[in-house]
């Protein structure tokens, strides 16, 4: 499987908002959501092609030396073949060209498939927001993560 990236833009909004939500968020992204953080300064993405069909997407934000991921999906069928690494990658990257020195995430205390991708990646845990996402059955802790970049 060959991997490409495409820079997230305006244009892409809408396949951006059914990625995020094909990628089984609990509350997933809108257009509107999309197009408002893109328009933000310091604020950028990319989505990741498998033989050129999208199947996930990153959107992150640079402010001062510190950047966080705000979002971070891939398609479940398409999970374990080195797409979210890609997009990580890519995040950090563009991220430390920018002049961030950090690089942080959350990510839900219940999705051990990703905390395992970020810890192999380096990310340490950084601290804890209780009840902080709305999932299926209640409230689940968000543990925040970083990394120097």
């Amino acid at each position: 499987m060959t991997l490409e990236l495409q820079p997230l833009d305006l244009a892409l909004t809408e396949v951006a908002a059914a990625l995020h939500k094909a990628a089984g968020f609990h509350e997933p992204w809108t257009v509107r959501a999309f197009a408002d953080l893109l328009t933000m300064p310091g604020t950028a993405g990319d989505i990741v092609l498998a033989n050129a069909k999208p199947i996930g997407l990153v959107l992150w934000r640079v402010a001062a030396d510190e950047a966080e991921i705000l979002t971070i999906g891939v398609l479940p069928d398409r999970r374990r073949l080195g797409a979210g690494r890609h997009l990580l990658d890519a995040a950090t990257g563009a991220a430390s060209a920018a002049g961030a020195r950090r690089l942080f995430l959350e990510v839900a205390v219940d999705n051990a498939a990703a905390i395992g991708l970020y810890r192999a990646l380096g990310f340490a845990d950084q601290g804890r927001r209780t009840g902080y996402y709305q999932g299926p059955n209640g409230a689940v802790d968000a543990l925040i993560l970083g990394r120097d970049i």
